[in-house]
């Protein structure tokens, strides 16, 4: 299952079950799980870790040092999960030291051709970002986000799960869950209604969602008026602590 033209490093660790094609180079504390799936062209560079049953198409470059100027060498690290789909060009750095270390994805995610992960990001499951999307460092991503072409990230910005983000948008700052946002610079506009119902959210629970998005972004509160009133039925209606806590959680401010 490894082309005869692959270059595998003797440090690697490749599972039985993983394809390695052709003119693929996994170098050093490379770590690929069964059922794993390389193209040709592909380099991977370590430490990094993948998961069982991932595709990784041709000509893409995963785990290489962090686009940082101020990084040394220092060891970091690369986690990716399971079952994740990674599409020609896509280039994901490992982590740095002026964080924890560490670049990691987790399963079930769709990314596709061109997109950019950089150092120190972190990605939830089941997120998708459709081609030449870009994050920046230190961006935080959580489930079922969905990044349309190009859409453009600022480092230490965090996506909440559920959010949807359109395409060509610039975010240079946090996006609430369950929020859609498009633009330059991006604006709300909205909730994800239509990718609520595909998960399964009852009328009822997006209504929820929808009443609280108003209370953000509709009735001229203040920010921290709109927790407090949120925060006092939450235990009521359950759905809503994942958008409180995208809205307590931010650190540069959301989108508003």
């Amino acid at each position: 299952m490894i082309h005869p033209t692959a270059i595998i490093s003797d440090s690697a660790n490749i599972a039985d079950g993983a394809e390695i094609g052709a003119y693929s180079i996994i170098g050093d504390n490379v770590s690929v799980g069964t059922g794993t799936k390389i193209d040709s062209h592909v380099v991977i560079n370590g430490p990094t870790t993948i998961g069982r049953d991932n595709h990784i198409y041709q000509f893409a470059s995963i785990g290489d040092d962090p686009q940082d100027k101020k990084y040394r060498g220092e060891p970091t690290t690369l986690s990716i999960g399971d079952r994740n789909t990674i599409r020609e060009f896509c280039t994901i750095s490992r982590g740095t030291v002026d964080d924890d270390g560490e670049t990691s994805i987790g399963s079930d995610n769709w990314i596709m051709a061109y997109v950019h992960i950089a150092h120190d990001c972190r990605i939830g499951n089941q997120t998708i970002m459709a081609n030449n999307a870009t994050l920046a460092g230190h961006v935080h991503v959580g489930d079922w986000a969905i990044f349309g072409g190009f859409t453009g990230v600022h480092q230490f910005c965090k996506i909440g799960a559920h959010a949807f983000l359109g395409m060509f948008s610039i975010i240079s700052r946090d996006v609430p869950a369950y929020t859609m946002i498009a633009g330059q610079p991006a604006a709300p506009k909205g909730i994800n209604s239509e990718g609520l119902k595909r998960r399964g959210f009852d009328p009822e629970q997006i209504r929820n969602i929808k009443n609280a998005y108003r209370t953000v972004y509709r009735q001229g509160k203040k920010l921290s008026e709109a927790i407090d009133e949120i925060a006092a039925i939450v235990d009521e209606q359950p759905e809503l602590a994942v958008f409180l806590d995208s809205l307590r959680s931010s650190d540069r401010g959301v989108i508003r």
